[in-house]
């Protein structure tokens, strides 16, 4: 009987990094080699493709080392996703600008990319694109598209959505930080296996705003030994004033200190949602 082909989600087109990671965690063998792709226009489409059903896994970009947390990939786990993080990858970002074939730098009027691409090359852009325009694309292999659309537009892509689109690589690495990495993370449903060290992502939602709730927290992990290595707090959309968490903690969220912790934090919070407990990579 054939095997069931699974199907990746990501945002697209190809060529973005986001189907970068993907080909990384294939090789990796972290996902199937066997796979058709999807690519999507949305961060929050790929979270709809397996929500219904339509990917069995998608991959998202979760944080960058530079520009920080992905605001729309943690409101989905907050707020709207039932969709659990099941894995981890972190690839080194390197961007490249990209010409029309047909086309000579001083005829670029645009540049165009996703807008994490330009906020890690504007010390680039102002030394040597100075006063072009700025056009905001869905992702990095979209604005390649509209450079091979247009003449006088450059895109900051990878040099993988240049050879996809068909259009030349006029410089590499032109990112303002050569050690810029961003972590992406694979969303499903379904057990994880403990595949060496783990760790855990959680979203905890305060009853109401008072003084040394941030302390509670940290006290609760503290008394039961568990490590904290990321918290960031997000508006939860109700109120101005109202914010919740998120944490990231090494080990697997069924180890008998951290259900501790959790149990815990439970009794004291409004909702603690446990968003994935999975091999720890980064």
């Amino acid at each position: 009987m054939p095997q069931h082909k699974l199907t990746y989600a990501f945002l697209g087109p190809a060529g973005t990094f986001s189907d970068m990671a993907v080909r990384a965690l294939v090789e990796r063998g972290s996902l199937s080699a066997d796979y058709d792709s999807l690519p999507c226009d949305s961060l929050p489409e790929v979270f709809e493709a397996v929500e219904r059903g339509k990917a069995d896994y998608g991959v998202v970009p979760i944080e960058n080392s530079l520009e920080g947390s992905v605001t729309a990939v943690l409101d989905a786990f907050a707020f709207t996703s039932r969709a659990e993080i099941l894995g981890e990858i972190a690839i080194d970002i390197h961007q490249a600008l990209l010409l029309n074939p047909d086309a000579a730098l001083d005829e670029v009027t645009t540049i165009a990319s996703h807008t994490q691409g330009i906020g890690q090359c504007r010390r680039w852009i102002n030394q040597n694109l100075p006063n072009r325009q700025l056009r905001l694309a869905d992702s990095t292999a979209a604005a390649a598209e509209m450079a091979a659309a247009d003449k006088s537009v450059a895109a900051i892509a990878s040099p993988l959505a240049a050879e996809i689109c068909g259009i030349s690589v006029y410089e590499e690495a032109i990112e303002d930080n050569l050690s810029s990495q961003t972590r992406f993370v694979i969303i499903g449903k379904g057990p994880v296996a403990h595949d060496g060290p783990g760790k855990s992502t959680l979203a905890l939602f305060m009853n109401a705003d008072r003084p040394g709730t941030l302390q509670m927290i940290l006290s609760e992990l503290f008394f039961a030994g568990v490590n904290l290595t990321m918290v960031q707090s997000r508006p939860t959309k109700q109120e101005l004033g109202d914010y919740m968490f998120f944490m990231d903690i090494d080990g697997y969220a069924d180890e008998p200190n951290i259900q501790v912790a959790l149990n815990c934090l439970r009794m004291k919070m409004r909702e603690v949602k446990v968003i994935g407990s999975y091999p720890r990579s980064v």
